[in-house]
């Protein structure tokens, strides 16, 4: 007798879509349903990824400001050293690295340690001759802000000063300095040299770790000033995409550069600065990652619970046909959508308050000086831009965001694993005689 084919098994409610169902029916039911224990493990999800967020985008944003600063007004995208041991850096070498693709400006420095002499004291400062078109471009233009004065020099023997120098030397424009340097001596020892110059003005970078270092010369000046010897000279470069481009950039400037010469970006100009930020970036994140691991355990409760709870509907699953595979799924389905509840509200009102930082900040500033002012506090900061930045520039990085809600799921499924397993296990029979 012939047999026909076999009968396809007819969907029970424990089948993957039925399984869904079931799970978001948990989550956004009642409360005698369990759905209080995964919309709790939810809202801590979403409670932890908040300071996640708002942590990752002020990081990257002071970061991001810092590292601006320093490209632009510092050590450029790229920086051009001479092999050849020869003093001023030839400018026929700077036009040919400006042919070049890609290449936004070019400018001769030379550099070096000097100490100042002020009317309230003596520092150690960076003195810095360099072309005076340098602070034209707009790179520069965007970061430097003039606090007295003028930062035109119009002669050899004028200075630009950084506001934190300055406030250390009690300088203003006008004030007469005393600038001492080293000079190579006929028998080869290094002698002191003493010049004196005029503060033509007071500039700041909105960092004082810069200001409070940088005293700023004409180049011509600084060429009879420092001694090739004594003082490196370089030329700074400026590209179009220094984060993205600045290896590639740095290659093509080099073969135009011809042979005797090297170029470096700026992550080999100041390699300590950079990996220290990044990895207080890194820190910042893996310490606030474990506030996800902590609402992922949350979840893994609040399954447990639920698994407690609906035992009864395990029962009745398992005698309408579900495998334990499929009751299984209901709690997979349901950690990863407790998950899912949690990680989209969390990481938008986390977006929100990055993206309204400097307002919040600023507000609560202005909320703690009134409630201090009685007691003759004064101005509260909690930033403060002396030491710190002005304003936090926000910076969104998304691909993180979007692995950070990833690991979010991730840790949530992981945690519902063995809960989910257990409620496959569990047997009707035994089920039904308890309730």
């Amino acid at each position: 007798m012939h047999k026909g084919p076999p009968a396809s098994r007819p969907n029970t409610p424990g089948d993957l879509p039925g399984s869904f169902f079931i799970a978001l029916r948990y989550l956004w039911g009642r409360a005698g349903e369990g759905g209080r224990y995964l919309r709790g493990a939810a809202a801590g999800i979403a409670l932890s990824l908040v300071p996640i967020i708002v942590t990752l985008i002020v990081a990257d944003g002071m970061i991001r400001g810092i590292t601006d600063r320093y490209l632009e007004l510092g050590t450029g995208h790229l920086e051009a050293f001479d092999f050849s041991g020869g003093g001023e850096f030839p400018a026929g070498v700077k036009d040919r690295i400006l042919a070049g693709g890609g290449v936004r400006g070019a400018w001769r420095e030379r550099q070096g340690l000097g100490i100042i002499l002020g009317t309230e004291g003596r520092v150690g400062a960076t003195i810095r001759a360099v072309e005076s078109s340098f602070w034209e471009d707009p790179g520069s233009a965007r970061f430097l802000e003039l606090i007295a004065g003028s930062v035109k020099l119009e002669s050899d023997r004028e200075l630009l000063l950084g506001r934190g120098l300055a406030e250390t030397l009690g300088a203003q424009p006008g004030t007469k300095v005393r600038l001492m340097t080293v000079r190579a001596g006929e028998e080869g020892k290094n002698l002191p040299r003493v010049s004196i110059f005029t503060v033509k003005g007071i500039i700041s970078s909105g960092y004082r770790d810069l200001d409070a270092l940088w005293c700023v010369m004409d180049y011509r000046a600084g060429l009879e000033l420092l001694s090739p010897e004594l003082y490196r000279s370089f030329l700074v470069i400026k590209i179009g995409e220094p984060y993205t481009r600045a290896e590639a950039a740095a290659r093509e400037a080099e073969l135009h550069a011809g042979p005797g010469y090297g170029i470096f970006t700026w992550k080999e100009a100041q390699p300590s600065l950079y990996r220290s930020f990044e990895s207080t970036r890194q820190m910042l994140l893996f310490i606030m990652a474990l506030l996800v691991l902590v609402a992922a355990v949350n979840v893994s409760s609040a399954t447990s619970m639920l698994v407690i709870e609906r035992q009864r509907d395990i029962a009745v699953l398992k005698t309408s046909g579900a495998g334990p595979e499929s009751v299984r799924n209901i709690f997979l389905w349901g950690s990863l959508l407790t998950g899912l509840a949690g990680a989209v509200p969390g990481i938008a009102l986390g977006l929100g308050i990055g993206c309204l930082i400097n307002p919040i900040i600023r507000g609560l500033e202005r909320i703690l000086g009134f409630l201090s002012s009685p007691w003759g506090a004064g101005e509260v900061r909690i930033l403060d831009p002396e030491y710190y930045l002005q304003a936090i520039p926000v910076i969104i990085d998304w691909k993180t965001i979007f692995l950070i809600g990833l690991f979010t799921l991730l840790c949530s499924c992981l945690a519902s694993a063995l809960p989910a397993r257990r409620a496959g296990k569990l047997k009707p029979l035994d089920i039904l005689r308890r309730v």
